[in-house]
C-alpha cells in the first residue's frame, strides 16, 4: 500500500484545479495587461478569480494581490510594515519562535537593518496566548506578524484575539495563513487581519502561485520591481493558469469544508491515539487547538532520517518537519523552540493528512510506525544505554 501522509509539504492537484486550469494554456492565453480583446478575455478570467479568491477570505478583490506563494507574500507584508513603521520612528516588530524560515529569515535581514524583534516564547502548550502580544506591544510596535496555524506541529494560534488586541493597540498584524487556508474558516474583516499570506499548494491547487490580501489603505512596498501589474504592487505577468487553478481549488475547499475537517481530524485522532501507545513518544504541538490534518511525534532514542527512509520503504511518505529545511542535519528550530532537547528533536515524525487519505491508510500507518521504532531502537546504542540505566529517559 501507497500512503502519502505529507500533505503539509504540498497536496496532490486535485482535478478541480487541473479543469479550471485547462483552458488558459491554449484557448485564453492572452496577457491580462493587453487592450486587444484576446488579453481582455484573459482579464475577466483573472478578475473571476480574484473574487473567487476573496469570497473565500471575506474581503474585497482589490485587497488580494497574486504571488508566487507564500513565502513572497509574507516577504512583502513584512517589510512593507517595517519600511511604513521606520517612517514613524517604530522599529518594533513581534511574533514567535516557531515561525516557517520565510517569516524569521526576512526578520532576521530586518534586525541587521536596525529593527528590533520580539519572538513570543512557545514552551507553555507549543502555542502563544493573546495576552503575551498585548504585553510585548510597544508604542514603537510597528507589527505583529504571527502564522495562524504551524507548519510542523500544527499549533493553532489565537489569530482573532489577537487581531482585536493589535486594532486595538493601532498596530497591524500580519499572519502566514499558508498552512491555514483551505482547512479552516478564516474572515479577514471579522478577525482583524491586516494581511495575510496564503500558497495555492497547501490546498490542492498547483505549485508557484500564491497571494497576499492586504487591507485597503496599507501601504505596501514592491518587492519585485517592472510592471504595473497587481495595482502596481506586485510586477510581472500573472500566470493566469495557475491563478485559476488555485482560485477553483480553495474554492472546492471552502465549500467542502466543513465535512473535509470533521473526517480528517477524525483520522488524526487516530493517528494519534495508536501513536502515543509507543513507549516514550510524546505529541508536538497544542493537543486541542491543532490543524485538522497534523500528526507531530518524538521518539525517544531514534533517528528522523532513518525512520522517515524505513516508513518510505513501507509505503508511507512522511516528514519528519518543514520541506523546506529537510535537507538540514540540524534539528527543527520549532521543535527546539517548544523545548524539545536535541537528541529528542532528531526523532521527530511529522505525518500530515487530507481528505484524500482514507481509513484503511491509517491502519497502514499505525502498523508501519511502531515496527520501524522498534526495529531502529533494537539498532541503536543510545537506545541500550537507556534500557541499561545508563542513560535516563527524557520522554
Amino acid at each position: 500500500m501507497h500512503v502519502y501522509a505529507d500533505n503539509a509539504a504540498t497536496t496532490k492537484m486535485s482535478q478541480t484545479a487541473i479543469d479550471a486550469m485547462l483552458p488558459y494554456f491554449d484557448k485564453v492565453y492572452g496577457n491580462p495587461s493587453s487592450l486587444h480583446s484576446v488579453g481582455q478575455e484573459a482579464k475577466e478570467a483573472l478578475d473571476a478569480a480574484r473574487e473567487t479568491v476573496a469570497e473565500c477570505l471575506g474581503c474585497e478583490p482589490r485587497e488580494i494581490i497574486f504571488t508566487s506563494g507564500g513565502s513572497e507574500a509574507d516577504n512583502q507584508a513584512i517589510v512593507s510594515a517595517a519600511r511604513y513603521g521606520a517612517k514613524k520612528n517604530k522599529k518594533h516588530i513581534i511574533s514567535t519562535a516557531f515561525e516557517h524560515h520565510a517569516v524569521l529569515h526576512t526578520l532576521n535581514k530586518l534586525e541587521k537593518e536596525g529593527f528590533e524583534v520580539t519572538y513570543l516564547d512557545v514552551r507553555n502548550n507549543h502555542n502563544i496566548t493573546a495576552q503575551q502580544v498585548k504585553d510585548a506591544i510597544r508604542p514603537d510596535t510597528c507589527l505583529v506578524t504571527t502564522m495562524y496555524a504551524n507548519n510542523e506541529i500544527g499549533s493553532i494560534l489565537p489569530i482573532a484575539e489577537i487581531g482585536a488586541i493589535c486594532k486595538e493597540a493601532g498596530v497591524p498584524f500580519h499572519t502566514d495563513a499558508v498552512q491555514a487556508v483551505g482547512h479552516l474558516h478564516i474572515n479577514v474583516k471579522e478577525e482583524n487581519i491586516d494581511m495575510l499570506s496564503l500558497s495555492g499548494h497547501k490546498f490542492h491547487g498547483p505549485k508557484g502561485v500564491g497571494a497576499l490580501y492586504v487591507r485597503r489603505g496599507f501601504p505596501l512596498v514592491n518587492v519585485i520591481e517592472g510592471g504595473a501589474q497587481e495595482r502596481g504592487k506586485r510586477a510581472g505577468t500573472e500566470n493566469l493558469a495557475a491563478i485559476c487553478g488555485m482560485a477553483a481549488a480553495l474554492k472546492d475547499a471552502c465549500s467542502h469544508m466543513d465535512e473535509n475537517m470533521a473526517r480528517v481530524a477524525a483520522m488524526r485522532d487516530k493517528l494519534i491515539a495508536g501513536l502515543s501507545q509507543i513507549p516514550h513518544s510524546a505529541l508536538n504541538g497544542d493537543p486541542v487547538n491543532r490543524l485538522p490534518g497534523n500528526v507531530s511525534f518524538c521518539f525517544e532514542g531514534i533517528e528522523g532520517e532513518s525512520l522517515l527512509l524505513l516508513l518510505d520503504a513501507k509505503g508511507v511518505c512522511a516528514s519528519s518537519g518543514s520541506a523546506c529545511t529537510s535537507g538540514s542535519l540540524d534539528p527543527s528550530h520549532v521543535l527546539l523552540a517548544i523545548g524539545r532537547v536535541h537528541d529528542v528533536a532528531h526523532g521527530s515524525l511529522r505525518l500530515s493528512l487530507s481528505e484524500y487519505n482514507t481509513d484503511e491508510e491509517i491502519d497502514h500507518i499505525l502498523k508501519a510506525v511502531p515496527e520501524v521504532v522498534q526495529y531502529l531502537r533494537n539498532m541503536s546504542p543510545v537506545w541500550r544505554d537507556l534500557q541499561s540505566g545508563k542513560r535516563q529517559y527524557i520522554l
